[in-house]
């Protein structure tokens, strides 16, 4: 069986984690990968943390495996949020759009694992150095608010730069994935886009099919420097290149975008709403129950492994 430190560190059995995307991983979706042997993760994006405890509530119901909340530092309600966790003593946090030194002491001391989200060798390094216990790497392939760095160089820069196990996410949605990253020194992963393709995720049926219609070409970015965001291409995206030739404040962009993501997830609207997705997304090609999708990616992996072992003479 595939297996990994990771695995140990975190008390699951495969090396994946799902991705924690706002208003996307809600507590069906973690509690079904958590359930199937992966780490399911909460996305608490802007809620309030009433929300989020609710979520949590959903994950505990359905499973007793460990699972995460993924904290957003851009949203109003960090420091409720940390208290939540802490509470609740959630076995993971992962962190992104901050840097969750200040509270590494109060997660540490209610025994919750802290994995943030690093796009540079920088802060990859400054975070080891604070305590974390591990690190996503994430390429620009991703979904969602993007760095500038493509998965497959960032992930082995980080790789050699700590000494704490890193985690690939970017591009990632299948068995050929896993198996590259793990070449890459990587110990384990991270996949968004192909768990919204999943059963047990709740966005509106439009935003799958819009997922499983998409090419290789339709996973754009928008955005303004600093606040990349990569999205399935619509009419909303065409909005924000005209805004971008004209030189638009970022005021002008963010009310633009404003609202948005939730038409898109809650209502289904794939003409104006903002399809998160990475460029994973044309390798997505049905919706399966959770449990399939890990299973199918572990199988697919370690069929490669085995294969790439047997070239060596």
């Amino acid at each position: 069986m595939l297996h990994t430190g990771l695995c140990d560190l975190l008390g699951i059995n495969y090396p994946i984690l799902q991705g924690g995307m706002a208003w996307v991983a809600t507590g069906e979706l973690a509690a079904a990968v958590s359930a199937a042997g992966g780490l399911g993760i909460i996305g608490a994006g802007n809620a309030p943390p009433e929300a989020v405890h609710q979520e949590i509530r959903k994950v505990r119901e359905r499973t007793d495996r460990p699972f995460g909340v993924n904290v957003y530092y851009m949203s109003p309600y960090v420091e409720e949020l940390i208290e939540l966790v802490c509470a609740e003593k959630v076995p993971v946090v992962t962190t992104g759009a901050g840097n969750p030194g200040k509270h590494l002491p109060k997660l540490k001391a209610a025994g919750v694992k802290v994995i943030p989200v690093v796009a540079s060798v920088a802060l990859a390094k400054r975070l080891e150095r604070l305590g974390v216990d591990a690190l996503i790497a994430e390429g620009m392939e991703c979904g969602g608010h993007i760095g500038e760095i493509a998965t497959m160089p960032l992930v082995p820069q980080i790789v050699d730069a700590v000494h704490i196990p890193v985690i690939a996410a970017g591009g990632i949605a299948d068995g050929r994935g896993l198996a590259a990253a793990l070449a890459l020194g990587a110990a384990g992963v991270q996949m968004g886009t192909r768990f919204i393709c999943s059963e047990e995720c709740t966005v509106h049926p439009n935003y799958k099919e819009a997922v499983l219609k998409a090419g290789d070409r339709d996973a754009v970015v928008t955005g303004m420097p600093g606040h990349y965001v990569r999205v399935l291409k619509n009419k909303l995206t065409r909005q924000f290149e005209e805004l971008a030739a004209r030189g638009a404040s970022w005021e002008e962009m963010d009310r633009l975008g404003t609202g948005k993501l939730r038409a898109a997830v809650i209502e289904g609207d794939v003409v104006y709403g903002s399809l998160m997705a990475g460029q994973s997304a044309a390798l997505v090609r049905e919706i399966k129950p959770a449990a399939a999708i890990i299973a199918e990616v572990v199988a697919e992996a370690e069929a490669i492994i085995s294969h790439l072992g047997k070239l060596v003479r």
